[in-house]
């Protein structure tokens, strides 16, 4: 049965029609860093303090006080000699006693003990500052701060849900039609958030918008992999890599400009609606359609390729139509295809680990820069900027090493990082945060590498399914990383980098077991996963035609 990897050899494989499908589908990676990130800004913490009761109001205004006065009198130091006042408590005073005047300092109430009787904020909270957050939007301190990471959470588990119910339905129903929804779905969500009226509501379209947000990455990675041949898939990723970057570098321009939350929110959603437009663009996967027995349509693409590329479709499409007529019965994924056989189980259960230790440790690598302090426009500008060169490096490793190689390398080097930056004194900050971001260089260049890897290592048959179950345990590890890095932290501040170095170290080993794939073709089904056979580009046509006898037979 002819594969469409023998089509592209004659029709193209990486001609002008897959480049311009690959621009067009990279620009949801833009997209997608924005959704990942965009919570650093819209969660960011403004200073408060206690909304006195209706006595404070009257009297401010009587007496003409600033707000900064009234919080002068009616909120206590964090702490004597401190220059902070409390957040979330203020002096217990009744500010209807006729005794409270302008020019009366305002007498504090003690106990029996001296002590000065306090009382926790019920009237609100004034915000300092003029950007909006989710924060002043829905009052989320003292007693609620733990719905601010509750929210970053909510994001998490849609992208685990997202992960799970497009992986199936695009290997079921097609790329196309999932990314089109998807595309959709996320626009609409993500407008339902920047006009939730409750915290509740904000953070169901939260679930939503991660689910539908987390379909269009996997189903674009995936698209994009099958419409190539197998010299040019690293260039996919690498450029999805790329995009991904260059979204972590945008998003702290249009947060400064902006200074409303529900403002970045619109900003970060309407591409979404323009970007739906291209759907009609972009063609479905030839061979996913070959994969489900729909031979016409997948020639009818083939042909389009052909024409674009200026190349002629090979006279041997026939056998491809003969093949629509096979009574072979055509099998939905399955759950069970991923752990069913060998070879399936053992890919499957390291990559879900890979992925469920490659987002863990670089989301808490990301968070631990606002741990630090310092600027976070700044921060995650230079953050984005870091991964150019260490995404560049991992894909020109995989063309001249292989895959396995720098993927395994990759782990070794974050973890090893991560151990050394937890040995470093606290008074050497900038060395510490030196040593730290190479090790995110590392985790970043075997993420770039584990796209690839997880594309190439799952069947045609049930690729988007497999690769959104393990990529599902990445969503498992975002949501582990804050409360790692944050109360593992209270027990030692440095047990988190520690923590993120043995997983990689442990990660680093264990992708060391998985087949190089660097030149192999994609495998169809289960079964040319367990009988793989390794195809490297050969010049030499003497053993391309030994090959390709191998493979007939």
């Amino acid at each position: 049965m002819l594969t469409y990897d023998d089509v592209l050899k004659d029709i193209g494989d990486f001609g002008k029609y897959q480049r311009w499908i690959i621009l067009l589908l990279s620009f949801s990676g833009v997209t997608f860093s924005f959704l990942i990130t965009v919570s650093v800004f819209q969660g960011d913490i403004p200073n408060h303090w206690c909304r006195g009761p209706p006595g404070t109001v009257e009297l401010r205004e009587k007496c003409g006080w600033s707000l900064e006065q009234e919080r002068n009198y009616t909120v206590p130091l964090e702490k004597p000699g401190s220059s902070s006042h409390s957040r979330c408590e203020h002096y217990n005073i009744d500010w209807n006693a006729t005794f409270l005047s302008c020019d009366y300092p305002v007498p504090l109430v003690t106990n029996n003990s001296g002590d000065v009787l306090l009382a926790p904020c019920q009237n609100g909270w004034f915000f300092e500052g003029s950007r909006t957050t989710i924060i002043s939007e829905y009052e989320l301190v003292c007693e609620d701060a733990w719905k601010v990471d509750m929210s970053q959470a909510c994001l998490e588990i849609g992208f685990f849900l997202g992960a799970l119910i497009t992986g199936y339905a695009a290997d079921r129903f097609g790329r196309k039609l999932c990314l089109l929804a998807c595309l959709a779905g996320t626009g609409i969500s993500g407008i339902a958030v920047a006009v939730a009226p409750t915290y509740s509501a904000f953070v169901i379209f939260q679930i939503l918008e991660g689910l539908f947000g987390r379909g269009i990455c996997l189903i674009n990675s995936v698209l994009a992999t099958e419409l190539v041949g197998p010299r040019y898939r690293r260039v996919v990723i690498f450029v999805t890599q790329v995009v991904f970057s260059l979204g972590l570098m945008l998003l702290p321009g249009f947060a400064y400009m902006i200074r409303s939350w529900k403002g970045i929110q619109m900003a970060i959603t309407v591409p979404h609606f323009v970007l739906l437009l291209y759907c009609c663009l972009i063609p479905e996967s030839p061979r996913w359609l070959l994969s489900r027995k729909r031979i016409k349509e997948a020639l009818k693409i083939a042909q389009d390729v052909a024409e674009q590329n200026g190349k002629s479709l090979p006279s041997t499409y026939k056998e491809m139509i003969r093949g629509e007529n096979s009574s072979e019965e055509i099998k939905n994924p399955s759950l069970m295809d991923l752990f069913r056989t060998p070879q399936m189980r053992k890919r499957t259960l390291i990559l879900m680990y890979s992925w469920f230790t490659s987002n863990l440790v670089y989301l808490g690598l990301i968070l631990r820069l606002g741990v630090q302090g310092g600027d976070t426009y700044i921060d995650l500008f230079v953050a984005g900027a870091v991964e150019l060169p260490a995404t560049l490096l991992g894909f020109l490793l995989v063309e001249r090493v292989g895959r396995r190689s720098p993927f395994v390398v990759s782990h070794i080097v974050a973890g090893t990082f991560c151990l050394l930056a937890a040995c470093i004194s606290k008074d050497m900050h900038w060395f510490k945060t030196a040593v730290a971001s190479l090790g995110r260089c590392g985790i970043t260049m075997s993420i770039s590498i584990l796209f690839l890897v997880t594309n190439e290592l799952q069947p045609t048959s049930i690729r988007n399914f497999g690769v959104s179950i393990c990529s599902s345990l990445s969503a498992i590890g975002g949501i582990a990383a804050p409360f790692v890095l944050f109360k593992l932290a209270t027990v030692w501040s440095e047990l988190p980098l520690v923590i993120f170095g043995v997983l990689c170290l442990v990660a680093g080993g264990l992708v060391h077991l998985l087949p190089e794939t660097r030149g192999t073709r994609l495998p169809e089904t289960v079964d040319d996963v367990e009988n793989i056979i390794r195809l490297y580009e050969y010049d030499q046509d003497e053993c391309k035609e030994m090959i390709d006898l191998h493979i007939s037979t």
